[in-house]
């Protein structure tokens, strides 16, 4: 008698998804976590923390992810590119 298949810890309670998805998925996070923190320091800048912060600081993030978001899916390719040329493949 075998014992019962461990099931992998799911993230969150959903599935993983399949490898493939690893091109869009890598971007997605990087572009989220990349414009919460450039976004959230010009708008501390640009304007300091007071009343209006959070709305101001969320509308900039929107609208910044909304361009890094392709941006990085377009260069990214470009970017492995100069990466391998520039670093030994050991």
């Amino acid at each position: 008698m075998t014992a019962p298949k461990q099931s992998t810890p799911r993230p969150f309670g959903f599935a993983k998804l399949p490898a493939r998805y690893a091109g869009v998925v890598l971007p997605f996070f990087l572009s989220l976590i990349m414009t919460c923190v450039v976004s959230l320091i010009s708008t501390l800048r640009g304007v300091g923390f007071g009343v209006g912060f959070f709305p101001l600081w969320l509308g900039s993030w929107g609208l910044s992810w909304l361009v890094a978001f392709p941006t990085l899916l377009l260069v990214l390719p470009l970017v492995r590119k100069a990466t391998a040329a520039v670093v030994r493949q050991d």
